[in-house]
């Protein structure tokens, strides 16, 4: 038997490195790695039966669902859009689905959309949960604080400008007239000192830059700094995510008003320290105590802790499916 990991089609100008991130904690995992699959074309894969763990986004390309008869899967960590859902639950991905069932459900809005078609279903949290491998001691940790990818669904200038075409439609439909909204948002609950002085992170760099090689050294680049981070606030998910894991304090910022992003986000939220923002206002809510109603260099935060049983639970069940294939147990435990 082969053993596969994910790999991701980038849009037409950026990837998420998140993905990549997603893929280290499967291939935790693994034994080995002998395919590279890309998400988006499973069902061409034909060779060598090979384990692959179903964990992530599915999918963009649903005109190629289901995956090849020459994929085993490994249902853990399964989230599927609701933009994907109709296309993806047709007569033919429900019989895929239950063939393979139980489906292990990243968020609880998909295990609840299989349920509704009869398929055995339920909420396991995101395998990133499990890259507690990636922690550092204590004594490793700096005062260094990160800021990652806050409010990214906010108009933004390196996409405004990414190209005369996106710019003359950002102008159209106004989105131009609003690349201050982001920081005029942000300073009312993040202080100008913190603004000022923390590194700010970019988790979606621009497409055809990167090798595979490449942008799984990034996504392990990203790990171990935030492994010895101070403090990350993000409104990234695979940033808050993996710092649960890696005992990193970490405040979720969440300014989503579209369901398509509000969906992924079901049994999930409610793991972080958060800060609530609206979208069209500005105003604002935290799940914990500010400093004088801001987050500042001073602020001080304990992880909720919410995540461990999620965690353990996804070890225990990639590792005895694994057993169950007579798969040497991986390292995770």
């Amino acid at each position: 038997m082969k053993y596969g990991l994910l790999t991701y089609d980038e849009n037409k100008n950026f990837f998420n490195v998140g993905d990549n991130i997603q893929s280290l904690a499967a291939k935790q995992f693994l034994p080995k790695v002998d395919n590279y699959l890309n998400r988006e074309r499973l069902g061409d894969y034909h060779g060598e039966k090979t384990l692959l763990i179903m964990n992530g986004w599915f999918t963009h390309n649903i005109h190629n669902w289901v995956p090849s008869d020459d994929i085993l899967p490994i249902f853990v960590s399964f989230h599927m859009n609701n933009t994907a859902a109709p296309a993806m639950l047709s007569d033919k991905g429900i019989a895929y689905l239950k063939k393979h069932e139980p489906i292990g459900c990243r968020d609880q809005f998909t295990a609840d959309i299989l349920k509704e078609k009869g398929i055995d279903a339920y909420f396991t949290g995101c395998l990133t949960l499990t890259l507690d491998s990636y922690k550092v001691p204590d004594s490793e940790r700096t005062d260094n604080i990160y800021i990652v990818d806050p409010l990214y669904s906010y108009p933004r200038a390196e996409k405004t400008f990414y190209s005369p075409k996106m710019t003359v439609k950002s102008i159209l439909n106004g989105e131009a007239f609003q690349l201050n909204k982001k920081h005029k948002h942000l300073k009312k609950f993040i202080s100008k000192d913190l603004l000022d002085s923390a590194e700010f992170i970019n988790q979606e760099p621009p497409s055809n830059t990167y090798s595979d090689e490449e942008k799984f050294k990034m996504a392990e680049t990203l790990l171990n700094k935030y492994a010895k981070a101070k403090l990350v606030i993000t409104s990234r998910i695979h940033c808050a995510l993996p710092c649960l894991a890696l005992g990193t304090p970490v405040i979720f910022v969440n300014g989503f008003d579209s369901f398509v992003d509000s969906c992924r986000f079901d049994g999930i939220l409610e793991l972080f320290n958060r800060v609530d923002v609206n979208s069209k206002t500005g105003e604002f809510s935290a799940t914990f105590p500010l400093d004088n109603g801001m987050i500042t260099k001073n602020t001080k935060i304990a992880n909720l802790e919410k995540h461990h049983s999620l965690s353990s639970a996804l070890k225990k069940t990639v590792n005895e499916k694994m057993n169950s294939l007579q798969i040497s147990p991986s390292n995770v435990s």
